[in-house]
């Protein structure tokens, strides 16, 4: 399966950048038919993370999830898998 990675360590302290990276990400895989994106926030102090879950428990946003998973092996990413979309 093709996943799709976007690391957030560039652009942590940059607020409405980071929704806009994230759902610039999700607009691309769902265009391309990718279905597993992969998010590093980093351990870090846990902001970013935070953040990163926040946008992804938004309505809009988890509609098109099938599904979210926190790596049991590295607390420093996220997984989304998008719901099949038509024509994919």
């Amino acid at each position: 399966m093709a996943r799709i990675t976007i690391d957030l360590h560039d652009i942590y302290n940059k607020g409405r950048k980071i929704d806009d990276a994230l759902e610039s990400l999700m607009v691309d895989a769902e265009d391309k038919g990718i279905r597993e994106i992969e998010i590093i926030h980093g351990k870090g102090s846990g902001q970013l993370k935070k953040r990163t879950l926040r946008f992804l428990g938004r309505k809009d946003i988890k509609r098109r999830c099938h599904r979210i998973k926190k790596d049991p092996n590295n607390f420093g990413r996220v997984f989304v898998y998008l719901k099949r979309t038509p024509g994919s």
